[in-house]
C-alpha cells in the first residue's frame, strides 16, 4: 500500500513540474506530505512567461526562517545583456520550492542603457536581504561619464517587498573611489548568484560579493575585488585586488576563517584566498581539476566540522564540459584544495547555476536550462540522501 501511494505521489510531482511557471501557481497544489525529501524540479520560468522573450542570470538564497528567494533577469525583448531594457524580478517560495508566486519587480528598466541586470543576494545578521545589481550602459562601453552602476535594493520582509534601488557606484570604483586602485577602473559587475555573510573571526556578519572591474587601458582586462559591507549593506568598502585577469566570481569562507574567491576562467577554474576577512589576498591559482568553459557557477557550503558535522563538504556547480553544457556539482572534501565531479544536473545546453542549502540538509539549485536555443529557469531540490559525500 505505501508503495502505491509513492508511485501515486511521484507522477503527480512530475506532472506538476511541466507545467509552467504561472500553470503551477494557479494550482496551488500541496508539497507531498508522506515524503518532503524526496529530489524533484520545478519550471519558473520559460522563454514568453509574463510577457517576457527571455529570463536568464539566476539566483536563490534559503533565508533565515526557511523562504527561498530568487532572483533573475527579465529580459524583455531580447536575450541580449545590458545596456538592453532588462527588469529583476524575484519570486519567494515557503513550502520548500514546491510553489512559488508571483513574480516581484526589484528594479524595472524603462529602455536602452535604463535596464538593470546581474543581480546577487545575502542576508545579514539584522534578517534584511541585500541584493546587488547594475545597471545602465553595457560593461564594455562603461566610462566614468556614462557608466554602468552599481546598485544595492533591500527588503526587510523576506522579498516580498524591496526598497528604490540606491546607487553606489562612487564608494567601489572611478576617481572618487576610497580605495585608490579602483580608481583605475571604468565600469564594474558583481558576481551573479550568491553573496556571502561571514560567520567565523572577529567580522562575523560582515557581508561580501565579488565584482569584476574593468581597467582603464589594457584591452578591457578584468580583476576581481571584493566589496564589503560590516553595517548590514548601508556603507561599502572595496579590498585590495583579489584576482588579475579574472571574470565573474563567487566567495566561500572556509573552516579556519580563511575566505576563498573562485573565478570564471576559459580552462582551469581561478582562486585565491583571503586570511583577513577578505581584505587582502595571496598568490592567485587554477584548479586544474575543475576545467570548464568559462561561465557563472556557485559555491556552497553544506557540511563544516567545526558546526558539528562528521566532514567538510563544499559544492561548486559548473559546466562539466569547455562548452555551456552539462552543468555538474563537484565535490571537495578538503576545502576547495581539490575537486571531483559528483553528478550531472542537466545533460545538454546549460549555463548559469546557483546554490543554497536548506535547513534540513539538502540543497536547491536555480539553473539556466537551455534545450531549444533560450534559456529557462528551473528550480532543482537534491535531497540529503541524493547529495555527495
Amino acid at each position: 500500500m505505501k508503495r502505491a501511494i509513492a508511485l501515486t505521489m511521484l507522477a503527480i510531482l512530475v506532472a506538476c513540474c511541466r507545467k509552467t511557471a504561472g500553470e503551477a501557481t494557479q494550482q496551488h497544489w500541496q508539497a507531498p506530505t508522506e515524503d518532503t525529501t524526496a529530489s524533484f524540479e520545478v519550471c519558473l520560468f520559460r522563454p514568453g512567461d509574463y510577457g517576457s522573450a527571455n529570463w536568464r542570470i539566476p539566483a536563490v538564497l534559503c533565508l533565515d526562517d526557511g523562504t527561498l528567494l530568487m532572483t533573475c533577469d527579465r529580459r524583455k525583448y531580447n536575450e541580449a545583456d545590458l545596456p538592453e531594457d532588462i527588469d529583476i524580478v524575484s519570486r519567494r517560495s515557503t513550502d520548500g520550492g514546491h510553489t512559488w508566486s508571483e513574480p516581484v519587480t526589484i528594479a524595472a528598466g524603462t529602455g536602452r542603457k535604463q535596464g538593470f541586470g546581474d543581480a546577487a543576494l545575502v542576508q545579514c545578521t539584522n534578517g534584511d536581504v541585500v541584493c546587488v545589481f547594475v545597471g545602465g550602459n553595457g560593461l564594455w562601453s562603461s566610462t566614468e561619464d556614462d557608466p554602468q552602476r552599481s546598485y544595492v535594493c533591500r527588503s526587510s520582509d523576506g522579498g516580498q517587498t524591496w526598497s528604490e534601488p540606491e546607487e553606489i557606484t562612487a564608494q567601489l570604483w572611478g576617481s572618487r573611489a576610497t580605495n585608490a586602485t579602483c580608481r583605475n577602473y571604468k565600469g564594474s559587475f558583481f558576481g551573479s548568484g550568491n553573496g556571502l555573510r561571514l560567520t567565523r573571526g572577529n567580522k562575523a556578519g560582515r557581508i561580501m560579493f565579488a565584482a569584476a572591474m574593468v581597467r582603464r587601458t589594457g584591452n578591457n582586462i578584468l580583476d576581481n575585488f571584493v566589496v564589503y559591507s560590516d553595517d548590514n549593506g548601508h556603507t561599502w568598502s572595496v579590498s585590495g585586488r583579489a584576482y588579475s585577469g579574472g571574470d565573474e566570481a563567487k566567495l566561500m569562507e572556509l573552516v579556519d576563517g580563511t575566505i576563498i574567491i573562485s573565478v570564471r576562467q576559459s580552462g582551469a577554474r581561478g582562486y585565491n584566498r583571503s586570511s583577513d576577512c577578505g581584505q587582502t589576498w595571496g598568490t592567485q591559482g587554477r584548479w586544474n581539476d575543475l576545467t570548464a568553459n568559462a561561465c557563472n557557477g556557485d559555491i556552497l557550503r553544506v557540511t563544516a566540522i567545526d558546526c558539528g558535522d562528521s566532514s567538510n563538504l563544499l559544492l561548486h556547480s559548473l559546466p562539466h564540459s569547455m562548452n555551456r553544457e552539462n552543468v555538474s556539482l563537484f565535490a571537495s572534501h578538503d576545502e576547495g584544495q581539490s575537486w571531483q565531479h559528483t553528478m550531472t544536473l542537466f545533460e545538454g545546453p546549460s549555463v548559469y547555476s546557483s546554490l543554497t542549502r536548506l535547513p534540513k540538509g539538502g540543497i536547491g539549485v536555480m539553473l539556466e536550462q537551455n534545450p531549444d536555443g533560450a534559456c529557462e529557469i528551473w528550480y532543482k531540490y537534491i535531497a540529503p540522501h541524493d547529495l555527495p559525500r
